[in-house]
């Protein structure tokens, strides 16, 4: 395993820095009452400002209520069923807090003051951010550009979202004012890291032959530290891909994912996915994505009791362990807001999950890769709620997301778990 050196006076340091944050317990999201524009989709016209252009029409919109029944055998398949999965989820309605406009761009800032985010403990340990994305906060603590783009329905205009002036939270009263009165998309949620590998709908692919369909904007609405934001509710049919992305990990080279998702809504469909795929859109074989599984999927692999569980989405396999057998040391995580997370390195891999408001992570399966998948064949491209050949019968709810070039240590992981916590997500 890859440990990038690092002093005990650094890392109490970085959880130093994190402990600026709120660090308080308790909160979840409520009941999902989703509004009749869910899974409306809009293709779209580019990153930036406003704009007054239309994009195509893309299918594959479902409901976000719970799937029945068991999930398919492949991803190239097709979209599958989802099987059973556990309680419905969905914002937090709080008060909202005040802001002052969007700001653009989509990059991180040379200079501030501001607290310290998961990319800057990344960066430090010496695995940068290739892809940082999130609709509810800053992940550079000098971050002052975009989060997301959203659509409106009744126009077809769109509006770029920045973050608050203080503390790098996002500013929904922006989305508010531009989405009375009609509904709006996720159009774009924008990388923040120097990298551009911002996420659109994404296109046709082997098991879905048509686009996916944007989120809807204001389906997930929650708080973080006392401010009112917006998470990705993408119920089966919804998903995000970029195929020509820059500095992601190909072939056997190492990486980290994570993503906060929530325990609350996921079923047993194929495959809600964060992380490393197929730049053709289609099942290339083993190896040929590394991706972030959360689910109760039991196709492939499984963890102990019915899930939902962190696995690998390694391509024509989802593993809990080394094999498709149950690995009873990956528990499932059932509490609001996830921390699910998979590190890549050359012959082994492994996976950490842990409560997104409240404590540390938990090595879930460190060893060596399932057999047929060494050496990897990774291909680059970003994927979000979907599988590597756009199978999107998965369900589930997204809040930030990061890929780091190589593979980061332990102490950086537990550093990241604590600057996530002390978000305050749910208060």
């Amino acid at each position: 395993m890859n440990r990038a050196p690092m002093s005990a006076r650094w890392l109490l340091t970085l959880f130093a820095a994190t402990s600026t944050l709120c660090a308080c317990a308790g909160g979840g999201p409520s009941d999902y009452v989703p509004d009749a524009a869910e899974g409306q989709d809009e293709s779209d016209p580019g990153a930036g400002g406003s704009s007054g252009s239309s994009g195509n029409g893309g299918s594959g919109a479902s409901s976000g209520s719970a799937s029945s029944g068991s999930s398919s055998g492949g991803e190239s398949s097709g979209s599958s069923s989802g099987s059973s999965s556990s309680g419905s989820s969905s914002g937090v309605t709080s008060s909202g807090s005040s802001s002052t406009g969007s700001s653009s761009g989509g990059q991180p800032d040379s200079g501030g003051t501001a607290v310290t985010g998961p990319c800057d403990i990344y960066a430090a340990g010496g695995t940068p951010c290739v892809a940082a994305h999130s609709t509810v906060r800053a992940l550079y603590g000098a971050y002052s550009g975009s989060l997301y783009q959203v659509r409106r329905a009744s126009d077809k205009t769109t509006k770029d979202i920045g973050v608050l002036t203080s503390a790098g939270f996002a500013d929904s009263a922006a989305q508010d004012a531009f989405c009375a009165g009609t509904t709006c998309t996720i159009s774009v949620i924008y990388d923040q890291s120097m990298k551009g590998n911002h996420l659109r709908s994404a296109p046709a692919g082997g098991a879905k032959k048509t686009p996916d369909s944007e989120a809807n904007a204001s389906a997930l609405k929650l708080t973080i530290s006392g401010h009112t934001v917006y998470g990705v509710h993408i119920p089966a049919g919804t998903g995000y891909r970029n195929d020509t992305t820059s500095g992601v990990a190909s072939g056997d080279q190492p990486e980290t994912e994570y993503m906060v998702t929530s325990g609350t809504y996921y079923n047993g469909g194929c495959c809600f996915d964060y992380g490393n795929a197929e730049t053709n859109n289609n099942d290339d074989g083993a190896g040929t994505m590394e991706a972030v599984y959360f689910g109760n999927s039991t196709g492939w692999g499984k963890g102990a009791g019915s899930g939902p569980w962190v696995m690998a989405d390694l391509e024509n396999g989802l593993f809990g362990g080394q094999s498709t057998a149950a690995n009873l040391t990956n528990t499932p995580l059932t509490s609001a807001y996830v921390t699910a997370m998979v590190k890549g390195r050359s012959g082994t891999f492994g996976l950490k999950g842990g409560n997104a408001q409240s404590g540390s992570l938990t090595t879930m399966y460190d060893g060596a890769r399932p057999g047929g998948y060494n050496p990897m064949k990774k291909q680059g491209a970003i994927i979000l709620g979907i599988g590597g050949d756009n199978s999107n019968s998965a369900q589930g709810n997204f809040f930030e997301g990061i890929m780091t070039s190589g593979n980061a240590s332990d102490a950086t992981d537990d550093a990241v778990q604590a600057n996530i916590v002390n978000a305050g997500y749910g208060h």
